[in-house]
């Protein structure tokens, strides 16, 4: 279906919605959304564009007939900035003016299906785990969307089954089948390469070019599926959970290089084959609150299936051996490691807010030797009743070795002032300052320095 076709197709939809609103008096169809724009400017000279955001999400809900509801959620985006090479990219409307439409989520859920104790949900689904602000080691149900770098904690939904069976007012069990894997999505932009490793080749080879393929899972139960079970509970005035996913990881491992000669002085072409590895995630969380100040962690326990091992055919190169030169090394042991997070927050009675958070272990991050440490701080104040809200104190910073602190960390800094202009719009500037060294995420953004503007209308 062409692109015209779809908007046409969204239109009448909600078109219909609107209609169908006003028309009923009972279970209506309820039409939300909002309109963002979102326009960020990198600070060194020439103030190159990083980032051209324009988002309208359309939200549409309805119970039906009080034993079920429906939603879902569509964006349509203007995004990215056209790259134009050629005369023959003028007669396409989606390289000169790039756009594209997503569902977000779309699902129906039934309530005491079979039983009062059952809700089962199917469709698109966004199921959130964890109780962390952002920082979710739990979360691994939906893939990661990282698109937007800057947007931390963003998932895409997922098709999927899930079953909620409440055992008492204070205790539940949540049952997940996602039949399809998906695996993360990574960033766009001038952040393209941000999760690109450095590769390292033998003394004397100089990397000349370089492709990959990609082997994904078989699309059956067994290769394409995951499952989730979680216990959730309240008890002495702490929300706790206890989950298990056997699920596959977002990011893929480079498994297999071949190498091949393309000059006579050390060039050479490689070619990596990645993959996704099974692995099984056991987690743990809990949220509370002493004496006004709000507390919460989560911990997540992986266990991969395999031993991850990267093969290197260098047979290429030893033209005189009789059979194929392989180097093999290791790059995820199979055995346990534990990615947590630890916060508190407290509101002042000058309406003003703490909120610190000490990661262990970034969502890119794999195996319990490479796994960072990052301390999260946010402080920010209100003004006139909320419409005015300054955070002065926004950033954190990272240590990746502790034996050589100098030499491997980062700090980020993103001070902000959000405003409400009206009831609707949100009026939102602030900036983004990194620096650091060493191999991390946050020192690779060294060089993308920014102020950020965003409008948001609600409706």
């Amino acid at each position: 279906m062409k692109r015209n076709n779809l908007i046409i197709l969204l239109f009448i939809i909600l078109l219909l919605g609107t209609q169908t609103t006003k028309a009923q008096t009972g279970n209506k169809l309820k039409l939300s959304g909002y309109l963002q724009t979102d326009q960020r400017i990198l600070t060194q000279s020439p103030h190159d564009w990083a980032w051209n955001e324009n988002r309208l999400s359309f939200q549409l809900d309805k119970k039906i007939s009080g034993r079920a509801k429906f939603h879902s959620e569509i964006w349509l985006r203007n995004i990215g900035i056209p790259h134009i090479t050629s005369s023959t990219d003028l007669y396409n409307k989606g390289i000169v003016d790039p756009w594209n439409l997503e569902i977000r989520e779309a699902y129906v859920q039934i309530y005491g299906l079979f039983t009062k104790n059952l809700d089962v949900t199917i469709g698109r689904q966004r199921i959130a785990w964890g109780t962390a602000d952002k920082f979710n080691p739990t979360d691994n149900l939906n893939p990661y969307d990282f698109e937007d770098i800057l947007d931390f904690g963003r998932h895409r939904g997922s098709d999927a089954i899930t079953l909620n069976y409440y055992l008492s007012t204070n205790y539940s069990i949540q049952g997940v089948f996602i039949p399809f894997y998906q695996p993360d999505n990574l960033p766009v932009g001038m952040f393209a390469n941000i999760f690109s490793m450095n590769m390292t080749l033998p003394r004397g080879l100089q990397l000349k070019s370089f492709t990959d393929e990609i082997n994904m899972p078989l699309y059956n139960l067994g290769k394409s599926s995951t499952v989730g079970l979680k216990f959730k509970g309240f008890a002495a005035g702490i929300d706790f959970s206890l989950s298990y996913v056997w699920g596959r990881y977002g990011l893929p491992f480079d498994t297999f290089n071949s190498l091949l000669p393309v000059d006579t002085v050390g060039g050479v072409s490689v070619n990596s084959r990645l993959s996704f590895p099974r692995t099984h995630i056991f987690g743990a969380d809990f949220a509370t609150s002493v004496g006004g100040v709000g507390l919460w962690g989560e911990a997540a326990v992986f266990i991969p299936e395999h031993q991850v091992v990267r093969s290197t055919d260098v047979t290429a190169l030893h033209p005189a051996s009789p059979v194929p030169v392989l180097i093999d090394s290791v790059v995820l042991h199979k055995k346990p490691y534990v990615k947590f997070v630890l916060g508190a927050d407290y509101s002042f009675s000058n309406d003003s807010y703490l909120n610190f958070q000490y990661l262990h272990g970034f969502v890119n991050e794999r195996g319990s030797k490479n796994l960072n440490d990052y301390f999260i701080l946010r402080y920010e104040m209100k003004f006139f009743e909320d419409k005015l809200k300054i955070a002065p104190l926004s950033g954190g910073a990272v240590v990746t070795n502790w034996k050589n602190v100098k030499n491997n960390y980062a700090i980020f800094y993103v001070p902000q002032i959000t405003y409400m202009a009206t009831d609707n719009v949100e009026l939102d500037l602030s900036a983004g300052i990194f620096w650091g060294k060493g191999d991390n995420l946050f020192a690779k953004l060294a060089d993308y320095n920014m102020l950020m503007f965003k409008m948001k209308y609600s409706f």
